[in-house]
């Protein structure tokens, strides 16, 4: 058999072929090469180009909010101080030089034993003496959603929010805060889950002092076997209290003494707390009382301020409450009596004392300040009420009483100006007899009380608790607020360290009222609120 006879010229094309594919193909690798060296700058590899137009320009953005997105450390991960590196043709190439959003603002979450906060919760119909509190705890501590907003309330994002529940709705929404970190070295600030509000509510009547400390030694010897106390031994540490100050703050071990020593014990002198009425020592900080209002949306808080900024109001001024006969000192009595004996359409009274309390249900109280132009905050059981938030969430211009009830209390939240959004009105010019609240307040106009509306208005997204599912960009809620101002403050205790100096002078000082109040209202307007 003959062989078949092979083309010569045929092979001889495809191997020229071959030859200028290649020489093609290594020339655009050369080039591509060269334009990456060309492109990096003292060591750094360039994000975006240095000109571009249209629609290039926009995909370029794109591209580098993604690059941001992809520099920026996970926030639950154990990397999260490294950076993320580009490899190109064996150069190792890092973002190092594009900012970290999260700097000075990482937050370390200890994970404490679950019976300093969810084993407290288990014991829900126990944590108040005379309430039921497993229904509170729904919802991340919102309680039970409003299903009948009866016109008053929008139709969603409110709940039935017992006052007391701060501690888990912080708890949970700070799971969602965008720069917490598992590496608690590059951590700004030290959150500490105790729910200490909880846990001392369930021992405040009927219990002996050792019941009553009993977890807030535990919290204390846990703390300081973790390596984290060590490096600014608890000046870095921060947890939130859903009761007043007072209650943490027994000075002895006298059995018949209110409250337990937590905030006495060494290690909580080192530590800031955050929590619905401060004392007036400098550790302690004041945030709002949770309202029923926790909007998911932007749009839902915009909504909800056009409605109480244009809402027709019928009366002239209102309150809430119910009297305190008991209490030395108390103003209530004669605040009831001056709002029963105003002449009609003047003054509407909510009584929160008689049968069928009302109180206690978000559209009945969101009714009565809607409806009015100013709401009376008396103190009550201590300064503070929350009342003073549902007035705010409602439009309805604050009137107090007493500087503790907010001036010197809520110091991140409120104007420096106090008389742009709210009126005072010293009480013991009430309790004398001196002075007629319906007369103080028809004094203002209604330009003047136009205007301090509004500006009570833009208070509502500072006194909220959003929804945790909810990302604000327009807005910064309560939560928002806390965690900036107490990064704040342990970042200056850092600068203080560095610059060799004692950080424990002042940090946790007492009698410090007028320091606070000077602090919001100023030194001049100080005196006239004594």
């Amino acid at each position: 058999m003959e062989k078949p006879i092979v083309n010569g010229s045929h092979c001889h094309n495809q191997l020229w072929f071959i030859i200028r594919a290649s020489f093609v193909f290594c020339l655009v690798l050369l080039c591509l090469d060269y334009s990456v060296l060309s492109g990096v700058k003292n060591g750094v590899f360039p994000l975006v180009s240095q000109s571009f137009s249209g629609s290039q320009k926009t995909h370029n953005a794109t591209q580098l909010a993604a690059i941001d997105e992809i520099s920026v450390p996970n926030p639950i991960s154990n990397d999260a101080h490294r950076d993320f590196p580009f490899r190109e043709n064996n150069y190792n190439i890092t973002l190092a030089n594009v900012t970290d959003p999260c700097s000075g603002k990482y937050i370390y979450v200890h994970r404490l034993p679950t019976r300093f906060n969810n084993g407290v919760l288990r014991d829900c119909r126990n944590l108040i003496k005379w309430f039921n509190m497993c229904p509170s705890l729904m919802n991340s501590g919102f309680g039970p959603k409003v299903v009948k907003p009866q016109g008053v309330l929008s139709r969603k994002n409110w709940f039935e929010t017992n006052q007391f529940m701060l501690e888990l709705i912080f708890h949970q929404r700070i799971k969602q805060y965008k720069c917490l970190t598992n590496d608690s070295s590059i951590a700004s600030a030290v959150y500490v889950p105790f729910y200490a509000g909880l846990d001392v509510g369930r021992y405040l009547w009927g219990y002996n002092t050792s019941v009553r400390d009993s977890a807030a030694y535990g919290v204390a010897d846990w703390l300081r076997k973790q390596h984290e106390w060590n490096r600014m031994f608890g000046q870095d540490h921060f947890f939130v209290a859903g009761r007043i100050a007072w209650d943490f703050r027994r000075q002895t071990n006298n059995e018949s003494e209110w409250g337990s020593k937590l905030m006495n014990l060494p290690e909580f002198m080192n530590i800031t707390m955050l929590s619905i009425e401060s004392s007036s020592w400098s550790n302690e900080f004041a945030i709002p009382y949770p309202t029923y209002f926790h909007p998911l949306r932007n749009i839902n808080v915009v909504h909800w301020q056009k409605r109480t900024r244009t809402r027709k109001r019928r009366y002239l001024f209102c309150f809430a409450g119910a009297p305190r006969p008991t209490m030395k000192g108390s103003i209530r009595g004669e605040i009831i009596n001056q709002c029963l004996s105003a002449p009609n359409r003047t003054c509407k009274f909510l009584d929160c004392k008689a049968e069928g309390n009302k109180c206690d249900t978000p559209v009945e109280v969101i009714k009565v300040f809607r409806d009015c132009n100013f709401c009376l905050q008396p103190p009550g059981d201590s300064y503070t009420r929350r009342s003073t938030f549902d007035s705010i969430i409602s439009g309805c211009i604050p009137v107090f009483f007493h500087p503790y009830s907010a001036y010197a209390q809520y110091i991140w939240y409120f104007p420096k100006n106090y008389t742009k959004y709210s009126v005072y009105i010293p009480q013991n010019d009430i309790k004398n007899g001196n002075v007629s609240i319906n007369r103080v307040l028809s004094r203002f106009s209604e330009h003047r009380i136009s205007e301090m509306r509004k500006e009570v208005v833009k208070l509502i997204p500072k006194v909220i608790y959003a929804n945790p599912k909810s990302r604000f960009e327009r807005f910064e809620d309560a939560i928002d607020i806390a965690l900036k101002k107490v990064t704040e403050r342990v970042n200056k205790v850092g600068e203080v360290m560095k610059e060799g100096k004692d950080p424990s002078v002042d940090f946790a000082a007492g009698n410090q009222w007028k320091l606070k109040l000077a602090g919001i209202v100023g030194d001049q307007a100080l005196e006239t609120l004594f």
